[in-house]
């Protein structure tokens, strides 16, 4: 009996052997077959291959008639078998679906042998099965992720094909010596020709070659389960079959050229000059806030902010900070800060030009008076040892909080936030040299420094070619620009992947013209590749300068009303300014602390109060044909001058900024 199954064994691993051997052979011709593709290719619908695995059945219920001319004297309970599955596959499944079709067809062993028993006799006997059948499974398939993970199932129709066993009565052990019973061999009787039940799998696609060559091989481990449901071989007793299968399909597909740039194709991107009639110059007066923030639980001087050596005192100038200025002028926020972060600086070297001026710092913490005086004592430190102020024109004090506080008594909302804010030193001067105009007091700005900014513009007067989107690279290009009356130039050969041709070159005397580009380029194996666009040239001209100012007006937290003071600065310095004709565009902001629509509404409040006092001050002034253009942009962070990740960022974005237009 061992005999018989280590034969049936050695011939499995034998078939599993021969199909290992194929899909090697398969795989190298599929491999070496990419090798030769160089145009890309979309993923397949359809898929052809092989599928093989091995069955693990499970053996249920109860056998004990095996046919009409033999009955075992004892019934035979539940067993286990292992058997070969072997099917050609047909798949569908479009790469941009998540549902697909599958269908296996083959041979399907169900083999198995029946826990040994024990006969009246006291006797084992053994039951071995050789059950097959040919096998069609047709299934859904569906891809949860949409991607290589899959499930599937459904039907599964079977055909008997082998329906054989063999019965092996053994002896007594209690008598050694009796005569080995032959073994009773056979087919089973009522055994069912068609079986009807179902099964549920999955698998994972793993692409062996290139995923954009013609024909894409993939090998897909997978693992289904046939429940017992249908699954009883015969038309009598209670015999049924559950099956675990684990395999493998190896399979292929043929996919369709795609229109993307590939190895081979040429690429070539032509800019042509902008023509910008305008561009802005800004000559923008920044407030500096007179607050030097620190950070929680210290009393050291941020990193944030720009600290010098005393070897590099000599060398500061505040009219010399320099600023790379965006070119959209939207980098307002990054310009600024620059200038803020350098507060201590320019507040160093303005005292040192000015040796009467004084200044007291204070230093506000939640955390005590004495933490509050050590805030200020580092700055004091900063400056005396730094820029050589003498520490006699630098008072300090300690204070829990500022006299101008962001948190508010009764409040609940935002605490963090507000208590960044109120942590912090205070320059208090009375020393009009260290002051915006017209300005004194705790809440007094420092003197506002002015920012020349133009709007960069693009190197307008040449032509660009780009190659560097070719797939080949090129040894060498050229270009032919054909014009509207068919006349050709030609320009290169070039090396570098661009090349700038002057507009003046292409179109000589010509006020502007539309061109065929054609592209001719010469790659390392000596292909030759072209490609064909089209560019529309125009002569550059230099823009008209529009020249406008701005101007920042402050608030504290949640304050609607400029300050006393801004009212003469606004009166004094920002309407002399504006000419006729003018206009003058003025928008409010917020920080991001408190709900959106209130910020919006008081962003909106504190611009009309700043056009309020420009209006009447301009209609004292004689002033008319002025036009107002007015914003209220809350706490849009899109829209916001700067960030809030800090205070002193969300101080700053507490503010109107009035930008003037002269009359063109």
């Amino acid at each position: 009996m061992k005999n018989n199954n280590i034969t049936t064994m050695t011939t499995q691993y034998m078939r599993v052997n021969k199909l290992k051997i194929i899909i090697a052979l398969v795989l190298a011709f599929g491999v070496s077959s990419v090798k030769a593709q160089e145009t890309p290719y979309s993923k397949p619908s359809w898929w052809f291959g092989a599928a093989a695995g091995t069955n693990f059945n499970f053996y249920r219920g109860s056998t004990q008639q095996l046919n009409v001319d033999f009955t075992s004297p004892t019934a035979f309970h539940n067993g286990f078998g292992v058997g070969l599955y072997l099917a050609p596959v047909l798949e569908y499944h479009p790469a941009d679906s998540r549902f697909g079709f599958m269908l296996q067809a083959g041979y399907d062993s169900r083999s198995g042998k029946f826990n040994q028993v024990t006969t009246p006799c006291d006797c084992p006997a053994d039951l071995n099965t050789k059950l097959s059948y040919i096998t069609i499974e047709p299934s859904l398939r569906f891809e949860p992720f949409k991607g290589n993970f899959y499930l599937y199932g459904g039907p599964r129709i079977a055909f008997n094909q082998s329906k054989s066993f063999e019965y092996q009565l053994g002896t007594n052990p209690n008598f050694p010596l009796q005569a080995a019973n032959p073994a009773v061999k056979g087919d089973f009787s009522e055994v069912k020709n068609t079986i009807l039940s179902m099964q549920i799998g999955m698998g994972y696609d793993i692409p062996i070659n290139s995923e954009t060559a013609k024909t894409q091989w993939v090998v897909s481990p997978f693992v289904a389960y046939q429940p017992y449901l249908g699954q009883n071989p015969r038309s009598t007793e209670t015999w049924n079959v559950s099956t675990l299968r684990a395999g493998v399909i190896l399979k292929f597909g043929q996919g369709h050229p795609v229109n993307t740039p590939v190895a081979g194709e040429a690429q070539l991107t032509v800019t042509a000059p902008t023509h910008e009639t305008t561009t802005r110059k800004v000559r923008e007066v920044f407030p500096i806030r007179n607050y030097v923030f620190f950070d929680a639980g210290s009393s050291e001087i941020s990193n944030r902010y720009i600290l010098l050596n005393k070897n590099e005192v000599a060398n500061f100038k505040e009219d010399h900070i320099s600023f790379d200025t965006p070119q959209n002028m939207s980098g307002r926020s990054e310009r600024q800060m620059i200038v803020y972060y350098n507060i201590l600086n320019i507040l160093g070297d303005r005292m040192g030009k000015n040796p009467a001026s004084t200044i007291t710092l204070v230093g506000s913490s939640n955390e005590g008076a004495d933490d509050g005086r050590a805030m200020a004592q580092s700055i004091k430190t900063y400056l005396v040892t730094v820029f050589s102020i003498n520490g006699n024109r630098i008072a300090i004090e300690g204070r829990v909080k500022p006299v101008i506080a962001s948190e508010q008594p009764g409040g609940t909302q935002e605490l963090a936030l507000l208590r960044e804010g109120d942590r912090r030193v205070s320059i208090e001067s009375a020393s009009p040299a260290l002051l915006m105009e017209f300005q004194s007091g705790p809440d007094a700005p420092l003197k506002p420094i002015e920012i020349i900014s133009m709007e960069q513009q693009a190197n307008s007067d040449a032509v660009v070619f780009d190659t560097s989107g070719s797939k080949e690279t090129f040894t060498s290009w050229s270009v032919t620009l054909k014009d509207s009356k068919g006349k050709s130039k030609n320009y290169g050969p070039y090396t570098q992947p661009k090349a700038s041709i002057p507009v003046k070159t292409i179109l000589g005397n010509q006020p502007e013209g539309d061109y065929k580009v054609t592209l001719t380029g010469t790659t390392a194996d000596g292909q030759t590749l072209t490609k064909e666009t089209t560019v529309h040239v125009v002569p550059y001209t230099a823009p008209i300068i529009q020249e406008s100012i701005r101007f920042s007006v402050l608030y504290e937290f949640n304050e609607s009303k400029s300050i006393a003071i801004y009212d003469k600065y606004l009166t004094d310095i920002v309407t002399p300014k504006i000419q006729n004709g003018a206009t003058v565009i003025i928008t409010g902001h917020t920080d991001i602390i408190g709900e959106t629509d209130y910020n919006k509404n008081l962003s909106l409040a504190r611009a009309n109060d700043v056009k309020s006092i420009l209006v009447k001050s301009l209609a004292n002034a004689g002033t008319s044909n002025v036009t107002f253009e007015i914003h209220g942009d809350g706490e849009d962070e899109n829209l916001s001058p700067f960030e809030n990740k800090f205070p002193e960022e969300r101080f700053y974005n507490r503010t109107v900024v009035i930008d003037i237009v002269a009359k063109k």
